[in-house]
C-alpha cells in the first residue's frame, strides 16, 4: 500500500497540493486587500439615509458587490489555508480576522434591506428608470420585496434582532453538549484494554465484523445520550418552539412553509416526498431481510446495520488511478466537461493527502473570480475514489456557474447542490458496474450503491418527516418532551427499516444526536438531490442529447432562475411524484439484483 498519510506537509509531493497562490501570492497581498475592505466598509455605513434616487442606490449597489467579491478571497484564503494544518497561529489569525471583518460587513449594511422594504414598489420602479445599470440588480431588489409581507414594524423587527441570541441559544447550547461536554462510554480495544469511545471509532467499529465490538461499541456510543436526555428533550423542544414563534411573529402559514419560502418551494414538494417513499417503502424492508439472512444472525439489531455484506474486495486505487477511473465514468457528459476536470488536477486545484492538523473529511469551496478548491484526505481506496468523484461534481458546478453566470448570480441554493455531485456518483457507479468483471466486486458495488442510497434518500426522509411531525405538535400547542420525541423516532425509524429489525431501547433515541434538526427542514434537499441526480444521470447514459445539453445549462445557471425551475428544464419536475417514484423503481431494482447475486 502506499503512502497515503504523511507526518508533514512538505513531505506531500507538489502536485498534490493546493496553490492558494492563485487568490494571494502571500499574507501582504491578503493584508492590503483586507484594508480596502474596511475602507470600503465605512463607505457602504455613509449611505445610512443618504440613498434617495437611482444613482445613489446603484453607486451603494456597486460597492457592496466590490466589497463582497474581496471578502470572498479574503475569507477563502484564510480558511483554506487554516484547514491545512489547524495548528498554525498565523493561519488561525488570518481566519479569524476575516470572520471579524465579515461581521463588521454585516453591520455596516444592515440598513440596507429595511430601507429597501420601506420603498413602495412606484418609487423604487423610478429608480431603475434613473439608472440604466440598476438593470443588473433588478431581479435581486425585486426579490427582497417576496419578503416584506413577512416583515414586522422598525420597533418589532429592533426586538426580533436584540433576541437572536437568545433564539438561536438552543443551537449553540445542543453545540456545546455534542461537540465539547459529551464523553463517551469505553469499549475494548484490540490488545484488551478499556479506552474512551470517540466519533471516529465509532463509525470504524461499526463496519467491523465482530459483532460484539459493533454491540460494545453502539451502547457506548448512545450511553451520555440517553444520560442526558432531558436536557436535550429541552433544548430541541425549546429550538422547534422558537422557530414556530418566529413562524408566527412574521405570519407565515406554518414553519415548513416558512423554511421553504426562500426557494420558492411549495409545501406539496416536501408532503410528496415524504407520501410517495412511505407507499414504496416495501423494498427496504426487502433489503433489511437480506442483511440479516446474509449476516446469518437470529436477530437482526441496529448495529448491524452498516457492516459490509460482501468482504474481501478492497483494493489499493492510487489517486492517479482514481483520476484516471473518474474522468473515464463521466465521458458520458462530453469532451468539454471532461477535459475541463483534467486540467483541475494540473493547475492543482486538489489538496490531496491527509497530514497532521488538517481539516478532516472533504470538501469544495468555489471562489468567484479565481477557481474551486477541493480539499480532500485521499486514502487509496474504493471510498476515496467517491469522495473524489462527489466533490468534482461540485467544483465544476462552481467551475461552470462562475464563468456564465455574473457575480451576483453565481452562487447556488443548496437545494441544487447535491444534484451535480451525486450525478457524478451515479455515472461512476454505473461505469464500475457495468465494467467489473469480477462477481464478488460488483455484489460489492451494488451494496454500496444501495447503502448509499439508504443513507442519503431513506435516512433524510426520515428526518424530514420527524421534524414535520413535532413542529406539527408544537404549533398545535402540544408538549414537546422526551416521551413525544421517543415514540415518534421509534415508531418512524421501526415503519422505514421494517419488522425483521429487532430495536433496541438506544434507537428511540436517535433523534437526540442529530444536529440537522436544529436547522429546520434542510434535510429533505439532500432526497431530492438524490432524486433528481438519478433521473437525470440515467437519462444521460439511455443517450438522452436533449437532457445532456439541458444539464450542462443547469450547471451553467447559478441562481439564475428558482431551484425548482432550474430542475425542470433538466426534465425533473419535482412537484409530480414521478421523479421519485422512479427513483424508488430503481432502488427496488437494485435490491432486487443483488437478493440474485
Amino acid at each position: 500500500m502506499s503512502t497515503t498519510t504523511y507526518k508533514t506537509r512538505e513531505s506531500v509531493p507538489a502536485k498534490e497540493t493546493w496553490r492558494l497562490e492563485d487568490i494571494y501570492s502571500d499574507s501582504s497581498t491578503w493584508q492590503t486587500d483586507y484594508d480596502k475592505i474596511v475602507e470600503l466598509t465605512t463607505k457602504l455605513k455613509e449611505f445610512y439615509q443618504n440613498i434617495h434616487n437611482g444613482e445613489s442606490l446603484l453607486t451603494y449597489l456597486k460597492l457592496e458587490e466590490e466589497t463582497n467579491f474581496l471578502y470572498r478571497k479574503v475569507f477563502a484564503y484564510g480558511m483554506l489555508l487554516n484547514d491545512l494544518d489547524t495548528r498554525v497561529t498565523h493561519a488561525q489569525v488570518l481566519r479569524d480576522k476575516a470572520t471579524q471583518l465579515g461581521q463588521q460587513i454585516s453591520a455596516a449594511r444592515s440598513f440596507f434591506m429595511p430601507f429597501l422594504l420601506s420603498l413602495d414598489e412606484e418609487t423604487l420602479k423610478e429608480y431603475i428608470s434613473e439608472a440604466d445599470d440598476l438593470r443588473y440588480f433588478e431581479k435581486d431588489l425585486y426579490e427582497a420585496y417576496r419578503y416584506k409581507k413577512h416583515v414586522l414594524t422598525k420597533e418589532k423587527e429592533e426586538v426580533l434582532a436584540l433576541m437572536g441570541e437568545a433564539l438561536s441559544a438552543p443551537s449553540k447550547i445542543f453545540g456545546m453538549i455534542n461537540n465539547a461536554d459529551i464523553k463517551f462510554g469505553e469499549v475494548t480495544s484490540d490488545g484488551g484494554e478499556k479506552v474512551e469511545l470517540t466519533r471516529g471509532m465509532f463509525a470504524k467499529i461499526m463496519k467491523n465484523e465482530d459483532r460484539e465490538k459493533r454491540k460494545e461499541a453502539y451502547k457506548a456510543y448512545y450511553k451520555p445520550y440517553v444520560e442526558g436526555q432531558n436536557t436535550i428533550a429541552a433544548t430541541l423542544a425549546a429550538a422547534i418552539k422558537n422557530n414556530v414563534l418566529t413562524t408566527k411573529l412574521r405570519e407565515y402559514p406554518s414553519a415548513l412553509e416558512k423554511a421553504l419560502f426562500a426557494d420558492v418551494v411549495p409545501k406539496e414538494v416536501y408532503e410528496n416526498l415524504l407520501k410517495v417513499t412511505k407507499e414504496n417503502i416495501s423494498p427496504m424492508h426487502t433489503y433489511t431481510e437480506i442483511r440479516k439472512k446474509l449476516l446469518g444472525v437470529e436477530e437482526l439489531r441496529p448495529y448491524d446495520l452498516s457492516v459490509p455484506l460482501v468482504k474481501g474486495v478492497e483494493k489499493e486505487i492510487s489517486y492517479d488511478e482514481a483520476y484516471d477511473i473518474m474522468l473515464k465514468s463521466l465521458e458520458p457528459l462530453g469532451q468539454e466537461y471532461v477535459s475541463t476536470l483534467k486540467s483541475f488536477k494540473e493547475k492543482r486545484y486538489f489538496d490531496v493527502r491527509e497530514t497532521p492538523a488538517k481539516r478532516s473529511g472533504a470538501y469544495n469551496m468555489g471562489v468567484y473570480g479565481v477557481h474551486p478548491y477541493v480539499l480532500l484526505n485521499h486514502q487509496d481506496d474504493i471510498r476515496s475514489l467517491f469522495t473524489l468523484t462527489h466533490e468534482c461534481g461540485h467544483a465544476m458546478h462552481s467551475y461552470y456557474s462562475g464563468k456564465y453566470q455574473p457575480q451576483i448570480s453565481a452562487g447556488y441554493s443548496i437545494f441544487v447542490a447535491e444534484v451535480a455531485s451525486t450525478v457524478n456518483e451515479i455515472l461512476l457507479i454505473r461505469y464500475l458496474l457495468k465494467t467489473t468483471e469480477d462477481s464478488k466486486m460488483k455484489k460489492y458495488l451494488l451494496n454500496y450503491f444501495i447503502d448509499s442510497f439508504k443513507g442519503t434518500f431513506f435516512t433524510q426522509v426520515m428526518f424530514a418527516e420527524f421534524e414535520k411531525i413535532t413542529h406539527e405538535k408544537a404549533e398545535n400547542g402540544e408538549p414537546l418532551n422526551v416521551d413525544v420525541f421517543n415514540l415518534i423516532y421509534e415508531e418512524i425509524f421501526s415503519e422505514y427499516n421494517g419488522d425483521t429489525l429487532v430495536l433496541d431501547d438506544e434507537v428511540k433515541y436517535g433523534w437526540s444526536r442529530i444536529p440537522h434538526f436544529y436547522r429546520p427542514f434542510y434535510v429533505y434537499k439532500y432526497a431530492t438531490g438524490y432524486v433528481s441526480a438519478i433521473e437525470i444521470a440515467d437519462r444521460i447514459l439511455s443517450g438522452d442529447h436533449e437532457t445532456l445539453e439541458n444539464y450542462l445549462t443547469f450547471l451553467k445557471s447559478g441562481s439564475s432562475e428558482y431551484p425548482l425551475e432550474l430542475l425542470k428544464k433538466t426534465g425533473v419536475d419535482l412537484s409530480k411524484p414521478e421523479p421519485i417514484q422512479n427513483a424508488l423503481a430503481i432502488f427496488s431494482d437494485l435490491v432486487d439484483e443483488f437478493s440474485k447475486s
